[in-house]
């Protein structure tokens, strides 16, 4: 028997015919196509390499060719002779399932499995367009549905890693009856580690071992209280080192990465000190915490769109609950500060922007944050790029080099010099399947 998410996503794909948009066909099984790109972004060194051909063909970058003018016979061309051509963009902090409103918290008591997966099939598409071949879905039992039809082709998206279900403990960020009355709560009980909440190590196993079993390729858990969630932490931590070293090493069992929502400080020492690949968010992060990382390899995933968002949000009387209100006044303005801290005291950054806090299709937005925030423009590409590979554990994306994955995403003119233009995205290619060309 089918689960309810199972039968809405059907529903979903039934809905939607393969590739609706006359761009999206992708390419037969062994044409190839040449793009002619004025000048390309080389995501090892950080710099423009002048004007190159990029032959694409079943799906890979087959030749890299000097000059955008090259002859390729037999070859499809497509004319990027004003445009930087770049890897395609990575997301390693998404949220498709859901977008931040004013009706965000009474929704989740009215609106089906079948209202979000509709409205997940819209978010994926234009988080595409908007020039991300890949994100990492960390939180939303949607995603894993939505990357099976995106892979099998039925709908247009990026590739998703996805987390599923986040893990939490009881009154956690991601404790799904948070705000839930005496009668409700007592009706459903208290969750579990099936529904991913944990208080044991025991626990943490087993919640790891379910997110396995839904098909997840990632585990996120919230080591520290959040904005958004209906609870009044926004900063404590919520797990043991124990809790977290037992959710990576069962993690590990399955070839799993772990990330791990923090804001507060010491929660972030828990989750860097149990072993998680990346911090996400961030907000309080101090030089111990930074030194930490540093001697572990940690990653840090900034969002600083989201802690922008929130706070600019959070002056609007009732977009937010009275008790989310001030955590996003006073967390959400504090995360650009942070990622510029990081990168002064050399903590490696990877890209993310926690959208569904704000709308998809926006995401491109965080390297505007992030340059002003002093990342110099070629380090804030890289970690969309290169980095997020690295994070992911993959070597077959983020670089423009023969034999990777054919995901280029061009911009008019020079990004490095004027970071505006990312959010001008004239074409995306992922897995060579054209979605977005320039208009003839």
């Amino acid at each position: 028997m089918l689960k309810p998410l199972s039968l809405a996503l059907l529903a979903v794909i039934a809905s939607i015919p393969v590739h609706a948009d006359a761009q999206t066909a992708p390419p037969a099984k062994d044409a190839a196509q040449a793009l002619q790109c004025g000048n390309v972004f080389d995501a090892r060194s950080g710099k423009l390499t002048g004007p190159q051909t990029l032959l694409v063909r079943n799906g890979k970058i087959e030749q890299v060719i000097g000059g955008a003018g090259a002859d390729v016979a037999g070859a499809t061309r497509v004319d990027l002779s004003g445009h930087t051509c770049m890897p395609g963009w990575t997301d390693l902090h998404v949220h498709l399932g859901s977008q931040s409103s004013p009706q965000s918290y009474s929704e989740g008591f009215r609106l089906d499995d079948v209202d979000y997966a509709f409205r997940s099939v819209d978010y994926a598409k234009k988080t595409l367009m908007a020039g991300f071949t890949s994100v990492r879905d960390l939180g939303g039992e949607v995603s894993p549905h939505l990357r099976d039809a995106i892979n099998q082709g039925l709908v247009s998206g990026p590739r998703i890693w996805a987390a599923g279900k986040s893990i939490a403990t009881t009154g956690g960020h991601a404790d799904p009856t948070n705000g839930y009355n005496d009668a409700l709560s007592h009706l459903i009980g208290p969750p579990g580690p099936t529904e991913g909440v944990i208080n044991s190590i025991d626990d943490a196993r087993q919640a790891v071992r379910q997110r396995y079993k839904e098909g997840s390729d990632v585990i996120k858990i919230t080591a520290t209280g959040g904005v958004l969630s209906y609870a009044k932490s926004g900063d404590a931590p919520q797990f043991t080192v124990e809790e977290v070293k037992a959710i990576v090493d069962t993690a590990k069992d399955y070839g799993y990465r772990v990330a791990a929502h923090a804001h507060g400080e010491e929660g972030m020492k828990r989750a860097v000190l149990g072993g998680v690949t990346s911090i996400e968010h961030g907000t309080y992060m101090s030089d111990d915490v930074m030194k930490l990382m540093k001697q572990h390899g940690t990653w840090y995933v900034p969002t600083i769109y989201a802690g922008r968002f929130v706070a600019d949000k959070a002056k609007i009387d009732g977009y937010f609950p009275d008790v989310v209100r001030p955590k996003a006044q006073r967390i959400g303005a504090l995360i650009q500060q942070t990622a510029a801290n990081a990168y002064k005291n050399g903590v490696k950054i990877a890209f993310g922007t926690d959208m569904g806090v704000g709308p998809h299709g926006d995401n491109a937005r965080e390297f505007i944050y992030m340059v002003e925030a002093g990342i110099p423009a070629p380090v804030a590409f890289q970690a969309a790029t290169i980095r997020a590979a690295e994070v992911l554990g993959v070597d077959d994306q983020g670089v423009i080099e023969v034999g990777k994955r054919a995901d280029i995403v061009a911009v008019p003119g020079n990004p490095l010099e004027d970071i505006q233009q990312v959010m001008k995205v004239d074409f995306v290619m992922k897995d060579g399947a054209v979605y977005r060309a320039p208009e003839a």
